[in-house]
């Protein structure tokens, strides 16, 4: 008998193993990990099904040196599942399942793994006490959208729009509730984009269900805790499942219920390795096995809303905010600052520095939203025109005040800010443009008497220390809060009436064509952490075109319409969703190198009827940590005609890099989030 085995290698997979020493007539071997020699090395690797033979030469065959049976096997549709992942995103089987596995399993087991093993299980051994919190009274809208989830039998994909403050979370919450309720061994699976929207919802899901085994799933944890939630899920302890993107992987046997919250958000796409969409992938997964999902956003996907419109999911809407403990939620008003016609000082237009000495004069909270980290983006010298450039990146070196040193955010690079400029020698240099850091001195500035807290990366690298900053803002005890991304959606700021809205200008007018898209979604999103608690509210944008149609959609919160305009332009245009893309990237030492390999490899293969392949270009950002890089794009109008394409054409890569001197590094995308 032989094993079929996969492992984390580049290598055509499953591999032949015989069974050696293992019982044969065992049922329960697929889906076990186990132990193989692959070269010289030892790896952990998966059975993915078993043969009484092999195409290899029986001593080309080595045994499988052991099948780790403290661990119940992998459930056959959790195997579907990596398996589909890793052929639509062109990655070996176990490039894929393998890096899905906790920790603990994903390296040969050591000495102390049975006692490793035993304290992981111990940690959700027992169920949790305490008494359900009460229900939050559900609007009609509201009702209607739980109504039409639980009636949902088999796959049903459920397309959840509500506005910012709607209560989407409740719906998703009470979903649950009735999906947990009708089988004792149900699970549910619940995916939020980023990991600082954990720590909220976990706490409200441990009120609302305290007698339900919850478990949370990212990136963020400790090896120990991530193998212990694993485990959990994986014998079914966990009833609810809490995860960022890489929780899809999560094995579930009694899956029930798959929630995707903010479905829209671009960090649901891995930004490397095998670059899946986990958005994607839980629909794939609620269709293998047969259960509802519920993807839910106030600006759904523009892949999704199509879907919607198509009938292929069904749309459940939540037009209005919820009402709280009595007070009539209110929407914020949003006003253009038009920069052409207003001073600014210190990045602020007088009628936002106005606005927030009003804000904090009523014991309100104001919210100063910059998607820029740092002091200023750029030091430049006035007499020669020098300006902070990363040594290793085609990218300006960003001021951090804080502790002096210029940075590069896209690979990491750090240096002291020179006391003269390096090319003329001149000692005044100058700070440019604004970030989180220039705003918190400026509003400092202008606020004296007010408490001013920044939430970015750079102020979070401790752990715990996002969710202490955002306890603050929670408790009341932030008077005025500058931040990036990270506050914009997911929070519920009960005292938040102003909303200032810096530097957007940029994503109006980036070549991108998704920027659109995402500037909706980011504005409508901050937007929307005011007025939540009945207060009357306002949001700023500060603009040099404030004719712009995107903005006129955001101040009237007509996303439909925006939708509907932005859909018309891609059919057009031909562009997603209306045509499907692949992505090959290269990096080398030299750009023409990189041109030369895509160049090649564009012609290994000639186009096929209904595929366009375009000419390889520099990437915008062509050089990223000492290396070079370019892409080429593929194109297709039909998704099975490109994936099948791709398996031929990509086989030809593979021995093209083989042969390739110098060495290149080549990477494909499919679905690419960004061009």
């Amino acid at each position: 008998m032989f094993a079929r085995v996969i492992v984390d290698a580049p290598l055509p997979q499953p591999l032949d193993y015989r069974l050696g020493d293992v019982d044969e007539a065992r049922a329960d071997l697929v889906g076990r990990v186990c132990v193989v020699p692959l070269g010289r090395r030892k790896l952990t690797g998966l059975i993915v099904a078993t043969s009484d033979a092999s195409a290899l030469d029986d001593s080309a065959v080595r045994n499988v040196e052991r099948v780790i049976d403290e661990v119940p096997p992998l459930p056959s549709a959790w195997l579907a599942l990596t398996r589909f992942a890793a052929d639509y995103y062109q990655h070996a089987w176990g490039e894929l399942a393998i890096p899905a596995l906790p920790p603990l399993l994903r390296a040969p087991p050591g000495p102390r793994f049975a006692a490793s093993l035993k304290r992981q299980r111990a940690a959700y051994s027992e169920a949790p006490a305490g008494d359900p919190a009460t229900a939050v009274e559900l609007s009609a809208d509201q009702r209607a959208a739980c109504t039409a989830i639980d009636g949902a039998r088999g796959f049903a994909p459920l397309l959840l729009f509500g506005v910012t403050g709607s209560g989407k979370t409740e719906v998703y919450f009470e979903a649950m509730a009735q999906r947990l309720a009708a089988d004792a061994a149900a699970q549910v699976l619940l995916l939020v984009p980023e990991i600082n929207l954990t720590p909220q919802l976990q706490a409200r899901l441990q009120r609302r269900f305290p007698g339900d085994r919850l478990v949370t799933l990212h990136s963020g944890l400790a090896a120990g805790e991530r193998n212990a939630a694993w485990l959990a899920a994986h014998e079914g302890r966990a009833r609810i499942v809490l995860g960022t993107r890489l929780a899809v992987f999560a094995s579930l046997p009694r899956l029930a219920l798959i929630v995707v919250d903010e479905e829209h958000d671009p960090s649901f796409k891995a930004g490397d390795g095998a670059r899946y969409s986990a958005r994607d992938l839980a629909v794939k997964r609620a269709q293998e096995e047969a259960v509802p999902i519920v993807l839910g956003s106030a600006t759904p996907s523009l892949e999704s809303w199509a879907r919607a419109s198509d009938a292929r999911y069904r749309l459940l809407e939540l037009p209005a905010r919820a009402a709280d403990a009595g007070a009539q939620p209110s929407w914020p008003q949003l006003r253009t600052i038009d920069l052409r016609q207003h001073a600014v000082q210190q990045g602020l237009a007088e009628p936002v520095r106005q606005a927030l000495v009003e804000t904090l004069a009523r014991g309100e909270q104001s919210l100063v939203f910059i998607n820029r980290r740092g002091y200023a983006p750029v030091v430049s010298c006035e007499a020669c025109g020098w300006l902070s450039g990363c040594p290793q990146c085609a990218v300006y070196a960003a001021f951090h005040k804080t502790d002096g040193t210029l940075r590069c955010h896209h690979c990491g690079w750090q240096a002291r800010v020179p006391r003269a400029c390096p090319e003329c020698g001149n000692t005044d240099l100058h700070a440019v443009g604004h970030g989180t850091q220039r705003i918190e001195e400026a509003l400092r500035a202008l606020l004296p008497q007010a408490r001013v807290a920044r939430i970015d990366r750079d102020s979070t690298r401790r752990k715990a220390a996002a969710q202490t900053a955002f306890d603050a803002v929670h408790a009341g005890e932030v008077d005025v809060l500058v931040g990036t991304q990270m506050v914009a959606k997911g929070h519920d700021f009960r005292r938040m009436s102003l909303v200032v809205v810096l530097n957007c200008d940029a994503q109006l007018v980036a070549p991108d064509f998704r920027a659109p898209e995402r500037l909706f979604a980011t504005l409508l999103q901050v937007a929307g952490r005011a007025g939540r608690a009945g207060l009357a509210s306002q949001v700023l944008v500060q603009t040099r075109y404030p004719e712009h149609p995107l903005l006129a959609a955001v101040a009237r919160h007509d996303f439909a319409a925006f939708a509907r305009q932005q859909l018309a332009e891609r059919k057009s245009a031909g562009l997603p969703p209306f045509v499907h893309h692949a992505l090959l990237t290269a990096e080398a030492r030299t750009l023409a190198a990189a041109l030369e390999f895509l160049g090649c490899a564009r012609a290994c293969l000639a186009a096929a009827p209904g595929l366009h392949l375009y000419d390889a270009v520099p990437m915008p950002l062509v050089k990223l940590a000492g290396v070079h890089r370019a892409q080429l794009l593929v194109e297709s109008v039909q998704r099975a005609r490109l994936q099948a394409w791709l398996r031929d054409w990509l086989a030809a890569v593979r021995a093209l890099a083989q042969d390739t001197r110098p060495r290149v590094r080549w990477q494909i995308e499919v679905d690419p989030q960004q061009i």
